[in-house]
């Protein structure tokens, strides 16, 4: 995780605290939205990932809560990227974290795995 976090950090140029906040962000809701067998493994390959998603699906109440629920369910893409953007991530910074994140998940999880995610999950194709 800390390779990850560190990369992250680099290629962002958010602090480490925004970049752990915004992968449990990611992580908790690729856990909710995702095909779970493929999330399974992701999460397997990046030790450290469920605490960081554990740290964040219980976080997700308030205004953004609230607009994602009027989305529909969980608003899906749109409501984590308000998410992100209410943790403080400008929408270049979301793009750059998510792109780089399904990089290093590429690698340490599989290409059919993070395919599967991206496909399982409406618009998240855009972000990545």
């Amino acid at each position: 995780m800390d390779e990850l976090i560190s990369r992250l950090m680099a290629a962002s140029g958010l602090n480490e605290e925004q970049t752990r906040k915004a992968v449990g962000i990611i992580l908790a809701f690729l856990q909710k939205e995702g095909p779970p067998a493929e999330i399974g493994q992701l999460m397997a390959a990046l030790p450290g990932a469920q605490e960081l998603a554990d740290a964040e699906s219980g976080a997700k109440g308030g205004v953004l809560g609230a607009i994602g629920g009027l989305m529909g369910g969980g608003g899906g893409v749109m409501a984590l990227g308000g998410q992100l953007m209410g943790a403080g991530l400008s929408m270049g910074q979301i793009q750059t974290v998510s792109k780089e994140m399904f990089a290093v998940g590429r690698e340490k999880a599989g290409e059919d795995a993070m395919g599967a995610i991206v496909g399982a999950i409406p618009g998240l194709g855009q972000f990545v």
